[in-house]
């Protein structure tokens, strides 16, 4: 059976995966026809859209001075990847359990610009910069509504095998699916 579209998202809540997400390291499957994909994608495009997920600040988000401890940003920051991840169809659990793939941090570079304290409603932010062959550039930022971002970084998201936890090319489906979203 052929997929209406290089990936389904209903692919990884139960089916099979469809061809495109099992044609190989750089094959991708559309209306039956078989063609090679390119080797990254610049998706910097002004038209990308910016995902945005909500988060309060608990008590056991804070240290001891009453201020967002530096660990919790990025507690923060997972949290919106893996909710960005899941508005595009993709459950992690079932990446790693129909198409043997995790997709972990490898990098991580963050500015804390201001701090965030007890009570505040954030926003995290996820913005797809590139897709590469085994990895995805984001940047994410943590702010209130309307003002300037607390704390800014740029995340590197690597792709590895789930059996042996080595590198390995995102699959094509994943890869087509969220080369041209944000």
């Amino acid at each position: 059976m052929d997929c209406p579209g290089p990936w389904m998202a209903s692919d990884l809540r139960g089916g099979a995966p469809c061809a495109a997400a099992l044609a190989g390291p750089r094959a991708l499957v559309q209306n039956g026809r078989t063609r090679r994909a390119a080797a990254a994608r610049d998706v910097r495009d002004p038209a990308v859209k910016e995902f945005r997920w909500p988060v309060r600040v608990y008590y056991e988000d804070t240290d001891a001075g009453g201020v967002v401890y530096h660990a919790s940003y990025l507690r923060f920051m997972e949290r919106a990847r893996t909710e960005w991840l899941r508005s595009h169809g993709f459950d992690q659990g079932a990446l790693r359990e129909r198409l043997g793939v995790l997709f972990v941090v490898r990098r991580i570079e963050v500015d804390f610009r201001r701090p965030a304290r007890l009570d505040d409603e954030l926003t995290v932010s996820a913005r797809l910069r590139e897709v590469r062959p085994a990895r995805l550039l984001l940047d994410q930022a943590v702010g209130r509504e309307g003002e300037a971002p607390l704390c800014e970084a740029r995340v590197e998201v690597a792709c590895l095998d789930a059996a042996s936890g080595r590198p390995r090319r995102i699959p094509e489906g994943v890869m087509a699916e969220l080369g041209g979203a944000g």
